[in-house]
């Protein structure tokens, strides 16, 4: 049942701060989907999508009920300023993963709208998180994905770094900046002739480690495609971005090349860890990663640390595209 959210333990920031928001998180969870709990005379199923099936994803999600939800085990595994992420574990044992909004000014009609194509953009790619189903009310507006067991990018590396261990090794890391790479040029390359005047399905938007979904093989799914076009974002602690964006606030910038500079966060943070002065001196031969690598391994690392500063170089138009990005990726790092 939802008690089972009460006794999570609580998550840790990257700086080792427990937060303490988890469990609060956790008993709003029962106060709000409580009401919901009291006269209710009939089921309501939530509202699929339409995405098609894909290998191993939530193939029964068009049949999942607000009853089944509300009865199931709930654990909070992520908060942002859109919303919290929530673990359901049904009482059939199936898992799926949970979005539930913070605020969302759209009107019902128009928030279903928007999800659908939204869901439908999301299954036609191997790196995206699928979204399978939605369900919107008065008090109550949340969307349902697939549960990645092996959780987010940035609890990955905060775990590991809490414990001042390694987590991934450089391959594995590769195929994650690969991974997110073509998920980030697949939302791109979407036609912007189809967009609608208050849809634009060409941009991410909240491109970051924790919404990098890691798969058991260390390949990656971006999550959460979409969403900053469903809700509103709420003032609170975000403690991913450990560099500040120079020409724009995140989330107020609304462009690809915003998710460029997002992108190379992510490299940088993977390479070299948090904190640390991104600099490339290849010819001094000091640079620093966080994880072993020598030889033909460290020629391509030190190739990536470049896009990775690429990416966020101080002047938006310098920054490369992700198309030219994945180029790079290709012929400089495996030729």
């Amino acid at each position: 049942m939802l008690s089972r959210a009460l006794n999570s333990k609580p998550r840790r920031s990257f700086h080792g701060v427990e937060k303490e928001d988890s469990c609060r998180s956790a008993a709003s969870i029962l106060s709000e989907y409580g009401g919901f709990m009291v006269g209710f005379m009939d089921d309501l199923p939530l509202i699929s999508c339409g995405g098609s099936d894909h290998k191993g994803g939530w193939a029964e999600s068009q049949h999942l009920t607000l009853r089944q939800v509300l009865r199931s085990s709930v654990a909070v595994v992520g908060e942002s300023r859109l919303g919290f992420t929530e673990k359901v574990v049904l009482p059939d044992g199936r898992m799926c993963a949970l979005k539930r909004f913070r605020k969302v000014s759209l009107r019902r009609g128009e928030f279903g709208r928007r999800i659908v194509r939204v869901g439908l953009a999301s299954s036609m790619s191997d790196y995206l998180v699928p979204v399978t189903a939605y369900f919107y009310s008065k008090r109550i507006k949340f969307a349902v994905s697939d549960y990645y067991p092996m959780g987010s990018l940035a609890d990955l590396l905060a775990s590991a770094r809490e414990q001042n261990q390694t987590a991934l090794t450089w391959n594995q890391r590769l195929e994650i900046i690969l991974s997110v790479a073509r998920a980030v040029e697949f939302i791109h390359s979407r036609n912007s002739l189809q967009e609608t005047k208050h849809l634009k399905l060409n941009v991410h938007g909240n491109v970051k480690a924790s919404n990098v979904m890691i798969n058991i093989d260390f390949t990656a799914r971006l999550s959460d495609y979409g969403f900053i076009q469903l809700a509103e974002r709420v003032e609170v602690g975000d403690a991913w971005q450990r560099k500040p964006q120079p020409n724009f606030e995140h989330g107020e910038v609304f462009c690809q090349e915003s998710d460029v500079y997002n992108f190379g966060i992510i490299i940088l943070d993977l390479l070299q860890g948090p904190n640390k002065d991104y600099t490339n001196d290849r010819d001094g031969g000091h640079v620093d990663f966080e994880f072993c690598v020598q030889g033909k391994e460290r020629d391509q690392a030190l190739q990536v640390l470049e896009i990775g500063l690429a990416c966020t170089n101080k002047s938006t138009g310098a920054r490369p595209t992700i198309q030219e990005i994945i180029l790079c990726l290709g012929d400089e790092v495996f030729m």
